[in-house]
């Protein structure tokens, strides 16, 4: 590696991405660089391949997606270490993040048939003499654009459910990230030789924007709101429909009946895991009054204990060191106080954990993604008031809630996508929910049945089984038959019930 090659920033050299690690600069790994013409290719072999895949049908597309989840568990330890050069991250969270996306690989292959398949729907009064049927037909190629911060198991969420309902993919990993996305890509081609139903290309963002407009049926996209954006953007054109999953700052909400020890836990884990790089990670905390104080206390005690460079890794991406910094330092100027870390928390590549109370609410640590290992935490008289400081934000990813009388209550008041009671981030392991949000956090689902359904296109047919005998799309019909139409519907719809 030459000296230019600064430590987690992706360099472009002759053609070829160099991917290193953010805190030593260690080497990760090189791939070709794809240019519009490469992605354009890749597009037209994947719509080829995608008839042939689909032609396997539900059973044969199972057999193959289960025997890569299992190559995948064989393979384990090299899949992690390989993510952990790559990101930074601790070697146990990449299990973890392994882990997960094998959950939804086997979900996925297991229930695509049940949840897609063809079925018989029933008719109505006025085409009783029809049959109604109902299938789901897969797009033909969706695009994925994948995430830097969970390289592993954010782009299997909308690859496992793609591939499930007969489509080919075309996988564009974050340029942070390309050596473990062509490595899901190569363990895949181990299992399906035969065509290129996954491929990757790689590139910076001029790569993405050139799948968005290569002749996909259907784009997949995780990343910052700003550039959904532009992803949205360039689909428009051709009128592709996208799969939207962005940015949150998600609250998790303390009520008086909670375990106080089991939510510090929870916050201290859903807030620093990953060095807080988890667009479904806790930003912030809304502790009623008469838990507040001991939570603080909970909080600092068990963050404190984290060791930065080995619970807590490097933040992966160089410049968002800076946002982190200014959210910190915006925070502590407008009066907020950190109980544990602060502005000396951050020392490049690294940003030791940090909680802040008292931080006002117009504060940029409130109000915008921070995306690293901070906290803050704020004292409320009652769950209503969290409820609404906890709304009070354009995004709506997931969110937490601690308590028992009212927790499940409080979790269907919360503007978002998923909650969790009494845990954090625990939904994106249940291979059978959905995962997804509103607002600024993006739109759409991946995971579970609604995921499944998200990459494969609604078809009905109605089939005529009869002779009408209230013929009534035709224009034979008569007068009479008109009237008689006209009192059959009031007799079962005209009473109110």
């Amino acid at each position: 590696m030459t000296a230019t090659h600064v430590p987690g920033v992706p360099v472009i050299e002759d053609g070829v991405l160099i991917s290193t690690n953010p805190a030593t600069g260690a080497e990760a790994g090189r791939v070709p660089v794809a240019d519009e013409k490469a992605v354009v290719v890749a597009v037209e072999r994947a719509h080829e391949a995608g008839l042939w895949w689909q032609s396997l049908g539900f059973d044969g597309r199972k057999d193959r997606i289960l025997r890569w989840r299992s190559l995948i568990v064989q393979r384990f330890e090299e899949l992690a270490q390989l993510t952990s050069l790559e990101t930074g991250k601790p070697n146990a969270d990449a299990i973890v993040e392994a882990v997960a996306a094998v959950e939804h690989l086997d979900w996925a292959g297991r229930n695509a048939k049940r949840v897609l398949g063809p079925r018989k729907v029933r008719t109505r009064l006025l085409l009783a003499e029809h049959a109604g049927h109902l299938e789901y037909q897969p797009y033909g190629v969706v695009g994925v654009i994948g995430p830097w911060n969970y390289p592993i198991v954010t782009p299997v969420g909308p690859i496992s459910g793609a591939l499930a309902a007969g489509n080919a993919v075309v996988f564009k990993p974050s340029e942070y990230t390309p050596i473990v996305g062509q490595w899901l890509v190569d363990t895949f081609a181990e299992i399906v030789p035969e065509h290129p139903v996954l491929q990757a290309v790689h590139g910076l963002g001029d790569v993405g924007a050139a799948l968005c407009r290569a002749g996909t049926n259907k784009m997949a996209f995780t990343g910052s709101t700003a550039t959904a954006k532009k992803v949205m953007a360039a689909c428009a054109e051709n009128l592709i429909p996208v799969v939207i999953e962005a940015g949150g700052k998600d609250a998790l909400i303390v009520d008086a009946d909670a375990d106080v020890t089991a939510a510090a836990e929870a916050a201290v884990w859903g807030s620093m895991t990953n060095a807080g790089q988890t667009c479904i990670g806790i930003e912030r905390v809304y502790a009623v009054a008469p838990v507040y104080d001991a939570l603080v206390a909970e909080i600092v005690a068990k963050a404190g204990k984290l060791r930065t460079g080995e619970e807590i890794g490097p933040i992966t991406m160089p410049k968002q060191i800076d946002i982190i910094r200014d959210h910190i330092d915006d925070a502590l100027a407008k009066g907020g106080k950190a109980v544990l870390g602060g502005a000396d928390a951050v020392q490049p590549p690294y940003v030791s954990p940090t909680v802040l109370v008292d931080v006002p609410a117009d504060s940029r640590e409130i109000r915008d993604e921070t995306f690293g290992p901070t906290l803050t935490v704020t004292k409320v008289a009652d769950a209503d008031e969290a409820i609404r400081l906890a709304n009070d934000t354009p995004y709506g990813l997931g969110g937490a809630v601690f308590g028992k009388k009212n927790a499940i209550r409080i979790a269907r008041r919360l503007r978002s996508g998923m909650v969790a009671v009494n845990g954090t981030l625990t939904f994106v392991g249940m291979g059978n929910l959905p995962f997804g949000g509103v607002g600024d956090s993006g739109f759409g689902r991946i995971h579970g049945e609604d995921g499944l359904r998200e990459f494969a296109r609604a078809k009905a047919i109605t089939v005529r089984r009869a002779k009408s005998l209230l013929p009534s799309m035709t224009f034979e019909r008569t007068p009479a038959q008109v009237s008689q139409i006209v009192k059959a519907v009031r007799l079962l719809y005209g009473r109110r019930s």
